[in-house]
């Protein structure tokens, strides 16, 4: 098996200055939504790998991944460079374990991101699974500024084919902008103000949550929601609460 894999970019979205899309294409095999390929540029004559999650289903293709430009980071702002017919480069195959098939059923299936966690729940809402087994998906997308709500005709595309099954929040922490909340997850959740939002229960008798985002987020949000009797999801121990700190 190769190293590396080469890939050719399609195309390169800048949603915002610091945040872009980028579409590849490359043949990686298959992949389960919610797992992320390791992508590598040159760096100093040496290739330079990050993780990202696959923002498109499994059968679709290019290949699309949701990141952040860190201006003092090795690779993102070469990244962020990157024209279509650029080379970009991949280790072989998909890695990763924040997939549904790891998470027990439930009624309601709460998928809670910040800034571009919100990429991997894109991918699983664009399969079967999540359809087949739960009553109502919740998704929830917390930014700093409004500009970051993004992939918003993706979303809308989902809601027209599932209506009633799909439910949306958004919140925005830095300024007021119409139909969103304000402020941060922990607090929306334990004021329950996110859930009025949503019109649905978060309760450890319900639901399922998975958490997907900046790391300060994911462990405020576990400790709320350990407070209402919700615990961590390991294979040997079910639980409720399953996480991917991710920037």
């Amino acid at each position: 098996m190769p190293k590396w894999i080469e890939g050719t970019v399609v195309a390169q979205q800048a949603w915002t200055e610091w945040l872009f899309s980028l579409r590849v294409d490359c043949d990686l095999g298959s992949f389960e939504a919610g797992q992320f390929a390791k992508l590598a540029l040159p760096v100093a004559g040496e290739l330079v790998s990050r993780p990202y999650s696959f923002v498109n289903a499994p059968r679709e293709k290019p290949y699309e991944f949701c990141y952040n430009l860190i201006a003092e980071g090795p690779l993102s702002p070469r990244l962020a460079r990157l024209e279509p017919m650029d080379v970009v480069f991949f280790a072989p195959g998909a890695s990763g374990n924040f997939v549904l098939g790891e998470i027990p059923d439930a009624d309601h299936l709460w998928l809670i991101a910040t800034g571009t966690g919100i990429g991997p729940y894109l991918s699983m809402l664009r399969t079967e699974a999540p359809w087949k087994r739960f009553r109502k998906v919740i998704l929830v997308h917390a930014v700093g500024h409004a500009t970051e709500l993004i992939y918003r005709d993706t979303i809308e595309g989902v809601r027209a084919a599932h209506k009633d099954g799909f439910r949306t929040v958004s919140l925005v922490s830095r300024e007021r902008h119409a139909g969103a909340l304000s402020g941060r997850i922990p607090e929306a959740i334990a004021s329950e103000g996110l859930e009025r939002a949503a019109g649905v229960e978060l309760s450890a008798r319900s639901s399922q949550v998975m958490l997907c985002g900046n790391p300060d987020m994911v462990s405020d949000v576990v400790d709320v929601l350990k407070a209402r009797g919700m615990k961590r999801h390991r294979r040997r121990e079910p639980g409720h609460i399953s996480v991917e700190p991710y920037w």
